[in-house]
């Protein structure tokens, strides 16, 4: 009977590791919680059954299991507040630097959000990062 451990000192972490990783890129549409399950499933797959794996170390790896979900929650939350915000400028006069390090100024005909990145402002033609804008004024005011 083959086993997948080495050596007799039993599991080799690289292999489990390698093992999760190499899952990992079959897959591009995998997440940070499918990611960490198929690490933790590979780490009890190749453990050594004479050494089974420390209770207490289990159980801090569920705790970072925990964590991570909360943390894309919140990183899901502040993608929606940055979004909220930068909507809420459409319509308005900003004053931004544009690549050439010159100003220019526009009204915002649009917003959107490309993944993690910050907003980009549709200014004409122009798509604008929201950190490059230095001044924003009502455009009925303007």
């Amino acid at each position: 009977m083959t086993s997948p451990m080495s050596g007799p000192t039993g599991a080799d972490p690289a292999k489990a590791v390698a093992a999760a990783k190499a899952a990992e890129a079959k897959s591009k549409s995998l997440g940070d919680k499918d990611t960490f399950m198929k690490l933790l499933v590979a780490q009890l797959k190749y453990q050594d059954p004479t050494k089974p794996a420390d209770s207490t170390a289990f159980l801090a790896q569920t705790a970072q299991f925990t964590q991570v979900e909360k943390l894309e929650d919140m990183i899901g939350m502040l993608q929606s507040q940055r979004m909220i915000g930068a909507s809420s400028l459409v319509g308005k006069t900003v004053t931004y630097m544009d690549d050439t390090g010159a100003m220019q100024t526009g009204v915002i005909t649009a917003a959107k959000l490309n993944g993690d990145s910050e907003p980009t402002l549709k200014v004409g033609n122009t798509d604008v990062q929201l950190s490059k804008v230095t001044e924003v004024t009502d455009t009925k005011t303007a």
